[in-house]
């Protein structure tokens, strides 16, 4: 009986074969490290560290101080984004729910809950050494409180009460206190005032996503003004009252000598159109009219800081 052989005939393997493998490896290391990016809420953090920034050109007495102010930027963008993923990592079960937010990295599964605790941890522990290290103790101590503030805080207490929108923007306006620290080494009035006006310029802008957001919210169960709010007759008042308490707020580093008539005039025409575009909403709150406050107030605040910089740039 003739005994036959069968013989596999394979390819030889091509240079692009060998790469696959590696090339699969580099496309999921990618994968996960944006992932991580997204916890860090890299739109928001640029943001605060715009804010920090600011702070520090209006309190530097001499003109701004690059490496200072690099140091500055580079530890609140740490502890920014450490607490922002560590709020991801406190909300994972909320973001869930929300059509908003179940894409990101925690509910679509694509990092872990452990992961995204030790990075967010070691961000902000990380955020706070470094400004501890280079622009001192200060800004470092407003940098935990606002972490802790905001993980500890205002996160919980978004599923408790309405104080949380109140209670959110603390938190949101310590950045001023970074950069003013960093630069002078002490909080004067200087500092309270852009603290205020970062805290009221928040509310409005905060109240206007709400609304917008508020099917979403309700579902995840936030305690929030426009949540609670369904005919919106609560959430316009509460914008056009915290609208109108900026304006003359925002008019301070004039009269306090941190700027000069350019930013007075420019933060009064910028505040006036704020209260305008949200006073239609002093009788009922609709989604027209939070979308107009909403955009307004992105305008309002770079606008009103490229103002300061302006002034403070000539001192």
């Amino acid at each position: 009986m003739a005994i036959r052989t069968l013989r596999i005939h394979r390819a030889p393997m091509t240079l692009g074969d060998a790469a696959a493998p590696a090339a699969r490896r580099a496309a999921g290391l990618a994968a996960r490290a944006r992932a991580f990016s997204e916890l860090t809420k890299p739109g928001i953090t640029a943001f605060v560290v715009v804010v920090a920034g600011a702070s520090f050109q209006a309190a530097s007495p001499a003109g701004t101080l690059l490496l200072p102010l690099l140091h500055a930027l580079f530890g609140t963008a740490l502890c920014t984004g450490g607490a922002l993923a560590l709020n991801q990592y406190a909300e994972r079960d909320v973001d869930a729910i929300m059509e908003r937010t179940r894409a990101r990295p925690l509910p679509s599964g694509r990092l872990t809950a452990k992961e995204a605790l030790l990075f967010g941890a070691l961000l902000v522990l990380g955020g706070i050494a470094y400004l501890t290290a280079t622009v001192g103790a200060l800004p470092a101590a407003v940098g935990a409180a606002s972490a802790v503030l905001y993980i500890f805080v205002y996160t919980p207490l978004k599923r408790r009460s309405a104080v949380s929108t109140l209670v959110g923007a603390v938190p949101g306006s310590l950045p001023t206190l970074i950069g003013w620290g960093a630069a002078s080494g002490s909080l004067d009035p200087g500092a309270w005032v852009l603290f205020a006006i970062l805290y009221l310029w928040q509310l409005p802008h905060v109240l206007a996503i709400s609304w917008l957001l508020r099917d979403d919210y309700r579902r995840a169960g936030f305690h929030m003004v426009p949540v609670l709010d369904r005919d919106g007759v609560r959430t316009g008042p509460h914008v056009v009252l915290y609208a109108a308490a900026l304006l003359p707020v925002s008019l301070l580093p004039a009269l306090l000598g941190l700027a000069g008539p350019l930013y007075f005039f420019g933060a009064l025409t910028l505040g006036l159109l704020l209260l305008a575009a949200g006073a239609p909403a002093a009788r009922r709150m609709t989604d027209a009219l939070a979308r107009r406050v909403f955009f307004g107030s992105l305008i309002y605040l770079p606008a009103l800081l490229t103002l300061l910089a302006l002034s403070t740039l000539k001192r």
